[in-house]
């Protein structure tokens, strides 16, 4: 009995489910009904023309919609795109062929021409009057644009005008009027910067800033010898190799410094003439300073007889220089015997003085004819430099008061001449060099002299 029932039960609840199973006779197979076949059953790769044909009016209802690509034409096969006909400029060429490469297409053939015709003048008018319509609309904006330049213009002016706060932190007035210039710049470009950004020119500020930087580069090259002189300038006011009136040689030339400004170092030559000398060339070249130290050595060099006692006329020399008054005792001076030339000995003698209280030149020229005197008053002959030619040994040196010779031609040795007393020499230092330099210190340029006495020299 119970088997009974449980047969009745699996019956009613299989009969619903077998109704709904679907007719698996019916399903077509995927190789001949799941895709389109060819006459000779192979696969197709053809394109559907009508993507084609939905492609090109897609891409004329959206050039309808833009003026400027209204005049182009499409047409579309195989997933290629060519456009051809006109529009008003290039940037309108490059956006149809961007808009064309946006769809799945294969290619984009852009023949599109710019329109140069004077048909489209009128176009071109209304372009303009748009354009200078939108800047007469951006007239408030770049009012503002202009107030905020012009109070960044005024703030670094007037942070540059501020020169007694640059020269307290500057060594000299030179840097501090280059910082100042440097101030007036930056607020001019700082200035110029906000004002395009606020008008939201940046195109433009790029372009600029570019500009600037290719001319920066141009007059860099063009100027480079006034920019090393510059910068010579700057190095100098900051080293300070000399002081004003100090006697100073610059490779070859020589004069008392007037004043440094920031071109060129103006010096005196000991005749009273100007000399201008590019700060260039005196920061590279060789700089003697004949007045940092008082103390100056001078020398001239004699020549004595062969035949005399050379060591005997240079301890003569130095004794005459030791008793000159102008001549220091330490150091003391000195005599040295060079070298023998062709008719003479030559010996050098050397003395220092004080060039707060002698002028070297004058102790120098007072000190050659002291000491000549009075080799010439010891009996040292002072030969020239001549050629002699000996035809009698006895010829060689006179050492006889009167000789004759063949001819009955008498000869006298020299005599010593005497001793004569001279007044001293003045070798005082001479000022009138030091008074037109000074002079021309208190002239119109002093302002611009970058020579600062509070400073160490270098």
């Amino acid at each position: 009995m119970l088997r009974i029932l449980a047969a009745i039960v699996l019956a009613c609840v299989a009969a619903p489910a077998a109704a709904a199973l679907p007719d698996l006779s019916a399903i077509p197979s995927s190789e001949t009904e799941a895709t389109p076949a060819g006459a000779d059953g192979a696969l197709s790769d053809a394109r559907d023309p009508a993507a084609d044909e939905r492609i090109a009016d897609r891409l004329r209802g959206i050039y309808d919609e833009v003026d400027e690509l209204a005049a182009i034409e499409v047409s579309v096969s195989e997933g290629v795109v060519r456009l051809t006909g006109s529009a008003p400029s290039q940037a309108a060429i490059d956006q149809a062929g961007a808009i064309a490469g946006r769809f799945d297409v294969v290619t984009v053939e852009n023949d599109v021409v710019r329109d140069t015709s004077l048909s489209g003048t009128k176009d071109i008018v209304t372009a303009l009057l748009d354009r200078l319509r939108d800047a007469a609309n951006m007239l408030p904006l770049i009012g503002v644009a202009v107030l905020v330049g012009l109070a960044i213009l005024l703030a670094g002016y007037l942070l540059a005008s501020l020169k007694f706060i640059w020269r307290v932190f500057t060594p000299n007035r030179f840097l501090a009027d280059l910082i100042a210039s440097a101030i007036r710049l930056a607020s001019i470009i700082f200035a110029l910067v906000i004002a395009l950004d606020i008008i939201g020119a940046t195109a433009l500020l790029g372009a600029v800033l570019g500009g600037a930087g290719v001319i920066g580069l141009a007059l860099g090259f063009a100027m480079r010898d006034t920019v090393e002189n510059y910068v010579a300038s700057l190095m100098l006011s900051l080293r300070q190799p000399f002081r004003a009136n100090d006697l100073v040689q610059i490779d070859d030339m020589q004069g008392r410094v007037v004043r440094l400004t920031s071109r060129a170092t103006v010096l005196m030559t000991l005749e009273g003439n100007h000399l201008r000398i590019p700060n260039s060339t005196v920061f590279k070249a060789v700089i003697t300073n004949f007045t940092r130290n008082p103390q100056r050595r001078f020398d001239f060099t004699l020549g004595v007889d062969p035949d005399d006692d050379a060591a005997a006329a240079a301890e003569l020399g130095r004794d005459v220089l030791a008793k000159q008054p102008f001549v220091l005792a330490d150091p003391a001076p000195e005599a040295r015997i060079e070298e023998v030339g062709d008719s003479n000995v030559l010996v050098r003698f050397l003395g220092w003085v004080d060039q707060r209280e002698t002028d070297w030149f004058k102790a120098q020229s007072a000190a050659i004819p002291a000491v000549k005197n009075a080799l010439e008053a010891a009996g040292f002959g002072l030969p020239e430099p001549i050629y002699r030619l000996r035809f009698d040994p006895r010829s060689a040196s006179l050492p006889f008061e009167n000789i004759a010779d063949r001819d009955g031609v008498e000869w006298q040795a020299k005599k010593p001449k005497p001793a004569t007393d001279t007044p001293p020499a003045d070798v005082s230092p001479r000022n009138e060099i030091d008074e037109m330099v000074e002079d021309e210190r208190e002239g119109a340029e002093k302002k611009r002299d970058l020579l600062d006495h509070r400073r160490p020299v270098e």
